[in-house]
């Protein structure tokens, strides 16, 4: 890649994994080229804690959810914490939220609950929201189908299959890949090329997931890298040119060319 400037859209920067060498990471990232990121908060005291560090870096935002696996701990006090968090300046997205059947670290029930309740903060927020799912398709794209018009969603990380994909297309919802596309045993490449570029989005999901050459390893944002040529090569494109348009698709689903403005 020619450096082009590419921007993580879902990482996990305040995560035990990263905390010892955060400073190293950065500046790694930096030098691949990786100079814009939002940090997702997985519970109130973790988007605190990125909104925290959110506010301290340049061109580092963050997010407010709950995340499926904690769906059981969904109720007001977290409802108030998460519509508190809404309104700050560093915060620029509801969630993760969503369902995760494959887990079932809470009832199914209890997560769509907290799912639509946070779908519906976004709605009220007039923020984004970004959204978890996994073997949990039609349940997810039920949620999609029912929600408002004006709720605007990306399914980040996405392994779903093409019912999932078409509902959240014609929702004009956004869709990210992460290194899982880099995997020998990805079977999604027709499902990367069929999404419009001004809705495509790339991310790490760093710590987790390290892509292609490096699995193994502890991921970090400056792998987005590999990311970003494998969804290129899926989609016949150029990297530079996924990049972009990658990065200009993430500041408009995230407000940040409204909110320089």
């Amino acid at each position: 890649m020619s450096g082009a400037t590419l921007f993580d859209s879902h990482l996990h920067l305040t995560d035990g994994r990263l905390a010892g060498d955060l400073d190293a990471v950065l500046a790694a990232a930096r030098d691949a080229g990786v100079r814009e990121m939002v940090t997702v908060g997985t519970s109130p005291d973790d988007a605190e804690a990125a909104c925290e560090l959110a506010s301290s870096l340049e061109d580092v935002w963050a997010t407010a959810g709950l995340h499926p696996h904690e769906a059981r701990e969904f109720g007001p006090d977290v409802r108030a914490r998460l519509e508190g968090l809404a309104g700050r300046g560093e915060v620029v997205a509801i969630g993760e939220t969503g369902l995760d059947y494959h887990y079932d670290n809470s009832p199914r029930a209890a997560q769509r609950r907290a799912f639509e309740a946070q779908v519906a903060l976004a709605e009220s927020a007039d923020l984004p929201v970004v959204v978890h799912s996994r073997d949990a398709d039609e349940d997810t794209a039920s949620v999609i189908q029912t929600a408002g018009s004006g709720v605007r969603g990306v399914l980040h990380c996405f392994t779903g299959g093409d019912g999932l994909l078409d509902a959240a297309l014609e929702a004009d919802w956004h869709v990210s890949f992460s290194g899982i596309a880099t995997f020998g045993s990805w079977d999604g490449a027709a499902r990367v090329a069929r999404v419009p570029s001004d809705r495509l989005l790339i991310e790490t999901d760093s710590p987790y997931l390290a892509p292609v050459p490096e699995r193994g390893h502890r991921n970090e944002p400056a792998f987005l890298v590999h990311t970003c040529r494998a969804v290129a090569e899926q989609r016949h494109e150029e990297p530079d040119e996924v990049a972009a348009h990658a990065r200009a698709a993430a500041r408009r689903f995230y407000g940040l060319d409204a909110a320089e403005g």
